[in-house]
């Protein structure tokens, strides 16, 4: 399945034949909007040029997104504040990220038979629902092909929200900063609070409605 990959990456050692599945997430980090996951099963031959999404420009990246979204088998999670504020961003995050990989499985019919995930943790014995052998790559959007796809979709899906909300909620520039707590977005927040979208639990959203 993935005999094309000239590099020494981790699915060329899978048995042939083996379903692989690449996650990442996108928005653990701002202050505002949802947490996004997606999962990707790689197709043959796989896009050229995946990479980490955080080191490609955006016209690539979006070419990219758009060509393994029409191309390859994938899935996508979105998890909104008021869950995140609930679990905490780090059980939100597997949760996105277990609801992607069903949601992959659903797509091709059958479960992947090993689960790559970026990061130095899995959702595997963190979150229920999660049922499939997985490996955490650190640094895995720049090693692993299926890694970088589902970054590119991430990011791209949740770039997408972010600037939909922009025209909702204009005060906090999210069309440009994506809800991370630039200057101009902690600016905005002092002015006028917070909105439906801010994260309460996190603790400069949580400092401006101690003191509002």
């Amino acid at each position: 399945m993935f005999a094309e990959n000239p590099l020494p990456d981790f699915v060329a050692s899978c048995p042939p034949g083996a379903l692989v599945v690449g996650v990442d997430e996108a928005g653990r980090g701002p202050l505002a909007g949802p947490v996004v996951a997606s999962a990707v099963a790689l197709c043959k031959p796989r896009p050229a040029g995946l990479d980490d999404s955080k080191k490609l420009g955006a016209l690539k990246r979006s070419a990219l997104d758009e060509q393994v979204r029409r191309r390859c088998a994938w899935g996508v999670a979105v998890i909104e504040p008021e869950e995140i504020d609930r679990l905490n961003i780090f059980g939100a995050t597997m949760l996105a990220m277990t609801l992607a990989v069903t949601r992959v499985a659903q797509a091709m019919g059958r479960a992947p038979d090993m689960v790559l995930v970026d990061g130095n943790l899995t959702p595997s014995g963190r979150c229920e629902g999660w049922s499939w052998p997985a490996r955490a790559i650190v640094g895995g959007d720049a090693k692993e092909p299926a890694i970088s796809a589902a970054s590119i979709v991430a990011k791209e899906w949740r770039d997408r929200l972010m600037i939909a909300a922009a025209h909702e909620h204009p005060h906090y520039g999210w069309e440009r900063n994506k809800g991370y707590g630039t200057a101009e977005h902690l600016s905005a927040l002092r002015e006028h609070g917070p909105c439906a979208l801010h994260r309460r639990s996190f603790a400069p959203v949580a400092q401006q409605e101690m003191f509002a």
